[in-house]
């Protein structure tokens, strides 16, 4: 990237300035970055996508629970499940508008829709791979079923759950980006909008590499509570 962009004189450098700055103009370019409502708009970003995420996780792992403890009902749901999945993102977004309008319940709503299929498949999944075992000892020792899906087959398929949101926020964090272009005055998809409309290449890489990290933090934070919380599980 810096054998690149090296040079002073634009005309010099092997890839334009205008597709590619420097490594030096795009983190130099931090304080201008923080002068554009940088704080309100990271904020407003991650109360959307973690109230999308929010509303994925009790639906999803709820629906998804029942369904893997219950073939009636996964067969049921599947056929729902397959066709979320297989709706591309950008189609959503219309979708979304027609339904929500283009306030801010659009905004997290559009996660919720791009997410709670994945959310609800990874626990199916998590739940059927629990080991019969537990649950046969479970029976043996009298246990109804809402017994051993509440104190057998959540607390076993739970790490797993987690391990799943873990990546859909990252995932979220970039969906997002999608719908934050629909009047949205605070975001930073509205912010890597504007930078691109205005020709602000080095705040398009900066916002990039922020969104990025962003990522990389929560989910450094979430698995370090992970692992803390479900300590005998040494593969986390």
């Amino acid at each position: 990237w810096f054998i690149l962009t090296y040079g002073k004189d634009p005309t010099a450098r092997i890839v334009s300035p205008s597709k590619l700055p420097s490594p030096g103009e795009v983190f130099g370019a931090i304080g201008k970055l923080l002068d554009r409502d940088f704080t309100d708009s990271l904020i407003d970003t991650l109360i959307r996508v973690f109230k999308g995420i929010g509303l994925a996780a009790l639906i999803g792992i709820s629906a998804g629970v029942l369904a893997g403890s219950n073939r009636g009902v996964g067969s049921a749901l599947e056929p729902l499940v397959i066709f979320l999945r297989s709706v591309p993102m950008g189609a959503l977004i219309p979708l979304t508008l027609l339904l929500f309008g283009d306030g801010e319940k659009q905004k997290w709503m559009f996660i919720f829709l791009a997410v709670v299929p994945f959310v609800f498949s990874d626990t199916v999944k998590a739940v059927s791979i629990v080991p019969e075992r537990y649950v046969e000892t479970a029976q043996t020792l009298g246990a109804s079923r809402w017994q051993i899906v509440r104190k057998v087959l959540i607390p076993l398929a739970l790490p797993d759950i987690i391990t799943s949101l873990r990546f859909l926020l990252g995932l979220a964090l970039g969906y997002i980006m999608l719908v934050e272009i629909v009047n949205t005055p605070h975001g930073l998809g509205t912010m890597l909008n504007t930078s691109q409309r205005l020709g602000l290449y080095e705040q398009i890489y900066l916002l990039l590499f922020v969104i990025t990290f962003i990522a990389f933090t929560l989910d450094f934070l979430l698995r370090g509570l992970q692992r803390e919380a479900f300590r005998w599980r040494k593969d986390l």
